[in-house]
């Protein structure tokens, strides 16, 4: 790897871990989301070397849609098991079975609004101040407005026209009771950066990232793999295909990638071909033009 691109990643790894001491400087029981995809892995790759030789201060927080990939599931406990880490799973079943929220029907029937309401009440259960997420600018338009620190009030909700500032590098952590913050320390990554930092790094991600066979159908343009509580619409086809996840969510809502790349140099080579965005596969930002902003403001990741 070429030594300007070494002295970016670096820039970019000093900066995460900055605002990593910076949150726990600031909060006093603090929390990193982890879904099992390449940001929040980084996110723990990242804190490992924020407060070596401790351990992290962070209990990752898993929020199980019950619709997860299975390979997802097994590198997160393998993960959580090498890390000595505690881990909180927040289920969304539970939150249907209490009636919390509801299940949603039909061909398009996802559980994704439905993390809001669990990813909450995990949070407030377990009296956290502080929530570290791996979002990045250059994801989607919503979360491109979104500062380092972001504030939530009780309600979990988030005001993108009241931002507090962030000059010089001072973060505002002050809340009132009830209230908690939302920390990307991602923020100024980009989609290559991460892959290219997973690399110098050899961090070892889940196996869905390569290219494997699975049973797909294709839905809007869309490969999305076959699984038991997904409703086939007459006209779908299930085909056996070799694909990968470019990110990793619920089944119901990650689209696939026809792919060939068997190691990390193919994934590099191939993301800075494509010209289709990293989240321009996932259906759930497909509801809306203000599908993300809408779920962040009342308390989405």
């Amino acid at each position: 790897m070429e030594q300007y691109k070494i002295n970016h990643l670096r820039e970019l790894e000093s900066e995460a871990v900055y605002i990593m001491r910076e949150v726990a400087s600031q909060f006093d029981n603090m929390s990193l989301l982890f879904s099992g995809g390449k940001d929040s892995i980084v996110m723990v790759h990242l804190a490992e070397k924020a407060f070596y030789p401790a351990k992290i201060p962070f209990t990752l927080v898993h929020i199980d849609t019950g619709h997860n990939f299975d390979e997802t599931i097994v590198f997160r406990d393998k993960l959580v098991e090498r890390l000595g880490s505690k881990l909180v799973v927040g289920s969304v079943q539970k939150s249907i079975d209490e009636g919390k929220v509801s299940e949603e029907t039909g061909y398009y029937a996802s559980r994704n609004i439905a993390q809001t309401t669990t990813l909450l009440s995990a949070l407030e259960e377990n009296n956290f101040d502080v929530a570290l997420g791996g979002g990045r600018r250059d994801e989607e338009k919503a979360r491109a407005k979104e500062r380092f620190f972001s504030h939530r009030d009780e309600f979990g909700q988030w005001d993108p026209k009241n931002q507090r500032p962030e000059l010089w590098n001072i973060y505002n952590g002050k809340k009132n009771k009830g209230e908690h913050f939302r920390v990307f320390p991602l923020s100024n990554w980009t989609e290559m950066d991460v892959w290219q930092y997973i690399f110098m790094e050899n961090i070892d991600i889940p196996s869905l990232y390569y290219t494997h066979e699975r049973d797909v159908f294709l839905r809007d343009g869309v490969y999305i793999a076959v699984a038991p509580f997904m409703k086939l619409k007459p006209i779908e086809k299930v085909e056996r295909l070799k694909v990968r996840c470019r990110t990793i969510g619920d089944i119901t809502n990650t689209g696939l990638t026809l792919s060939t790349a068997n190691n990390l140099e193919d994934i590099i080579k191939e993301i800075a071909a494509t010209r289709v965005t990293e989240r321009g596969d996932r259906a759930d930002d497909k509801r809306s033009e203000s599908a993300m902003e809408d779920r962040k403001k009342e308390g989405y990741f």
